[in-house]
């Protein structure tokens, strides 16, 4: 059992120096997105092949033997963020990250080790440039990042409690046992760390009003429930870095007086579900988690609850009710959960980024936090960075940089060369922003002013072939089939503005609907109970202000200028082309096109469902979809 803060200095002394003993470690990247390209059979080859050539040792084996100076250790690590280029393998101490490697590959890489070369055709090429980048933090994708949540996310075996102690863990719970709950909460109040979940509400006010609250038993939620469209930020802290929460919620647990902690988490992750719960074994077994935490008086319980998914339970009250058992509904506010929340009693919720900065603040202080990002938004944040880029993935940066440095130095640009058209931020609650507003800031009181939000760090970049409708019209869709239904403005709100971006996409809409959209728009944000109806126009009113034109083109020209609305698409049969075969007549299912044998034949476009069965059967290709 550790009791002590020496305790755990010496396992991360004794670790490390195992490690350097090694002739090679290699980390095999097993979060959910390398898991599913294939990377579980590469770890398997890696550990077979080194142990067919005597080469296989394990952390255990370096602890034992103090003298031991050889063998390569083989584990499994959380996330590394360039999620499109896996399976990745990195192979330390050099740091050389190689890319799409399949189990056929792992003789090679055993030999490169061997042997201290490269296997290059697995580096990382520049599509741009083709340039070959042979170690991880040469990589454009890397090289521009600062890593303070995600910091062990790759680097550690996330199921190892002694890897997460050997990279300061648990030190940060050790130095605020040695403190006054009040000035735990001062640290963090004087670095002003903000919440990432999306409102960006500062962590410290919130643990300052519920220490102030005189109740029996206070609670600590760490709120997992990530339900954006293509956001995987805290799943990858949970999956990667599992002991980083359970500390920053044992800290919080501390300042406000807590002694029970809940981590709700979707049951769409598994592996992070599983990791969680391991991670609570292990800390309780070390006697870093439970009762008497480090010898002390405090005493810390965390419990993992499953969500069934709904999008409403990331709001706080929705979230607190579906841990009570009841149906995931927003309940009016005040009182906040702070004062009143789980069961009635006073009850903080961070979510999984914000509290893995916690300890990290406790361990290197205020002033190192400070130094990153802005004076209002210091740190960093976390984006799951997607769309038409030719890098894409989970990244972390700085508070303050631009959405330029994202998209053409981490992102590496469009794809093929193509044009920037917009980026959209936020998710489905978030704005979508234009070139004209590359050079905007990525922090929370920049973003707010131009009518986006950071949310949980959602970053869809979009070209020239995106259409900003259909991307509206995607999101309201979300938004309608996630609202609990218990306001009328968001129910029903939400279901008439999806009706209309409906019909505009399908070439039905007219002028009046633009006014109408703006005016529902504006009664949803009004009149909706949670965040979630409140943000929930902003993806139609701010392509409604940046991209007007474009709407217009779908009602007035009935034409889609990125091409891709199938209502707005029509056929046409080239006369030139046309031999008058009559396949496409015979297999329209409705009849729309017509002509005589040895004639072009027409296509009558109010009849044409747009099935593009004519295209394939014939023969010519005399027949062209156009929009």
């Amino acid at each position: 059992m550790i009791t002590t803060q020496g305790q755990i200095q010496d396992i991360q002394k004794r670790y490390n120096e195992a490690l350097e003993r090694a002739k090679a470690r290699i980390l095999v990247c097993a979060g959910t997105g390398c898991v599913a390209s294939g990377s579980p059979v590469v770890y398997e080859g890696l550990m077979a092949e080194l142990k067919k050539r005597g080469l296989h040792t394990t952390i255990d084996c370096l602890l034992e033997d103090e003298h031991a100076t050889s063998g390569v250790t083989v584990v499994n690590s959380g996330c590394h963020g360039f999620c499109e280029k896996g399976p990745l393998v990195r192979i330390e101490p050099e740091g050389i990250l190689y890319t799409k490697v399949q189990v056929g590959d792992v003789g090679e890489i055993v030999d490169a080790i061997v042997e201290g070369t490269l296997v290059e055709r697995l580096l990382y090429h520049d599509p741009r440039t083709n340039e070959v980048f042979p170690h991880e933090h040469e990589i454009p994708f890397y090289r521009y990042q600062t890593r303070v949540a995600l910091h062990n996310c790759g680097e550690i075996d996330p199921e190892d409690i002694r890897a997460y102690m050997a990279h300061d863990g648990y030190q940060g719970v050790a130095k605020a046992l040695s403190m006054t709950p009040q000035q735990v909460i001062e640290q963090i109040l004087n670095a002003n760390l903000r919440g990432r979940g999306g409102g960006g509400f500062p962590a410290g006010r919130k643990w300052t009003i519920a220490a102030s609250q005189q109740a029996d038993q206070k609670y600590i939620i760490c709120n997992g429930d990530e339900g954006d469209p293509g956001a995987f930020m805290d799943r990858s802290i949970m999956e990667g870095d599992p002991h980083s929460v359970l500390e920053g919620m044992m800290i919080a647990g501390y300042a406000i007086g807590a002694s029970k902690g809940y981590i709700y988490v979707r049951a769409e992750y598994p592996l992070a579900v599983r990791r969680l719960e391991k991670a609570i074994v292990d800390a309780q077994e070390a006697g870093l988690l439970g009762s008497n935490v480090l010898g002390s008086d405090f005493s810390f319980h965390i419990q993992v609850k499953e969500g069934a998914g709904a999008f409403v339970c990331g709001e706080e009250s929705a979230l607190i009710a579906s841990i009570e058992g009841q149906r995931g509904m927003p309940r009016p506010k005040p009182p906040f959960p702070a004062v009143a929340g789980l069961w009635g009693k006073p009850t903080i919720i961070n979510n999984v980024e914000t509290l893995a900065n916690v300890s990290r603040i406790m361990i290197r202080g205020v002033e190192w936090f400070k130094s990153i990002g802005t004076p209002n938004s210091p740190g960093t944040k976390t984006f799951a960075l997607t769309g038409e880029v030719e890098n894409t993935g989970l990244i972390e940066v700085p508070m303050g940089c631009t959405i330029e440095e994202v998209v053409f130095k981490i992102g590496g640009g469009i794809r093929g060369g193509r044009k920037f058209k917009a980026v959209q931020i936020g998710g489905p609650s978030g704005g979508c922003l234009t070139e004209d507003q590359l050079d905007i800031t990525l922090d929370f009181d920049s973003l707010q002013k131009v009518g986006a939000m950071i949310g949980s760090g959602g970053l869809v970049v979009m070209d020239e072939k995106t259409c900003v409708v259909e991307v509206a019209r995607f999101f309201m869709n979300f938004i309608q089939n996630e609202s609990c239904g218990k306001c009328t403005f968001c129910r029903e709100g939400t279901l008439q503005m999806l009706k209309i971006l409906q019909r505009i996409v399908d070439g039905n809409g007219t002028l009046e609907d633009l006014d109408l959209l703006v005016e529902v728009g504006e009664m949803v944000q009004i009149g909706s109970l949670c965040g979630l109806g409140k943000t929930a126009p902003n993806p139609v009113l701010s392509t409604l202000e940046n991209f007007r034109d474009e709407y217009l083109a779908h009602i007035v020209e009935k034409r889609c200028p990125a091409g891709v609305c199938q209502g707005l698409k029509r056929f046409v049969i080239s006369a030139d082309k046309c031999k008058g075969c009559s396949r496409c007549a015979k297999v329209c299912p409705v009849g729309a096109i017509s002509g005589e044998v040895r004639s072009p034949f027409v296509i009558d476009v109010e009849k044409c469902i747009k099935c593009g069965a004519c295209v394939e059967a014939c023969k010519f290709m005399a027949i062209e979809e156009v929009s």
